[in-house]
């Protein structure tokens, strides 16, 4: 499948709905590599729509089901997903984990335990990140829900951040382990560039905090060395891999992967 460019204006809830209903999304999962041991530590699970001679990205057409219950049933059925695809090879590798990407609008609803405990994947709770965008930062009841899911095990992750006062206004309001680099920063560390602005902040932020940092969009060797040597843990993009199926992505993590 190739995928082409689509206007994003021309897709309705109806046809989300319709693709769901027709079993024409499906889950692929982009690799998470260790900037220090090369080695992979887990993966992001990301939807796909096969639309007839093509394949969407999420952000074509996710933005359409947005605060419908379209969206709770799509985060629902890509937990069932991953627990079936890989939920037993989970449980033989407890130390790789998988992120999902939760909208702001299900959680503190019970949805979520449901589907986990339904699914199968509640048994995994230590190999669950949740992945929330700054933007999506839930209401009161959703962030006390994630809080409560913190406690019980479960990882939780700041996504998209730009590294600016903002962003850390919201992680003093949940227990975020884990921080996701836009990709939009990351291609702003080029050979013979300047250093870009907010690369000494991070050093200064991951030098007095235990967050765990991904850097998301890593394209080339030099971005993946000085983002190491800023002291950023892991990596995900291009240099490393595509995204993959299930099987693929269990090849791949038994793989020492050169950077």
């Amino acid at each position: 499948m190739t995928e082409r460019v689509v206007n994003a204006d021309t897709i309705t809830t109806e046809d989300v709905r319709g693709a769901m209903d027709r079993g024409e999304l499906f889950v692929e999962y982009q690799p998470i590599v260790s900037l220090v041991t090369r080695r992979g530590v887990g993966a992001e699970a990301l939807v796909r729509w096969r639309r007839d001679d093509t394949v969407l990205p999420a952000s074509k057409f996710v933005a359409q089901i947005e605060n419908t219950p379209l969206s709770g049933r799509l985060t629902y059925w890509v937990i069932e997903t991953i627990a079936k695809e890989l939920g037993e090879w989970l449980a033989g590798h407890a130390d790789v984990y998988i992120s999902i990407n939760v909208p702001p609008e299900i959680l503190g609803r019970g949805g979520l335990e449901y589907a986990a405990v339904r699914s199968g994947l509640r048994a995994h709770v230590g190999q669950v990140l949740l992945e929330i965008t700054e933007r999506g930062v839930p209401d009161q009841l959703g962030l006390n829900a994630l809080n409560m899911m913190a406690e019980q095990g479960v990882r939780l992750a700041l996504d998209d951040v730009f590294l600016t006062g903002a962003n850390l206004a919201v992680l003093s309001r949940g227990r975020f382990e884990v921080i996701k680099i836009d990709r939009k920063l990351i291609a702003q560390l080029m050979e013979r560039a300047p250093e870009p602005a907010w690369l000494p902040g991070l050093r200064s932020l991951l030098v007095h905090s235990q967050l765990q940092v991904i850097a998301e969009g890593v394209e080339s060797r030099y971005q993946a060395e000085v983002l190491r040597q800023a002291g950023v843990q892991m990596g995900q993009g291009f240099l490393f891999s595509a995204s993959l199926t299930a099987r693929a992505l269990m090849q791949f993590q038994a793989q020492d992967h050169a950077l």
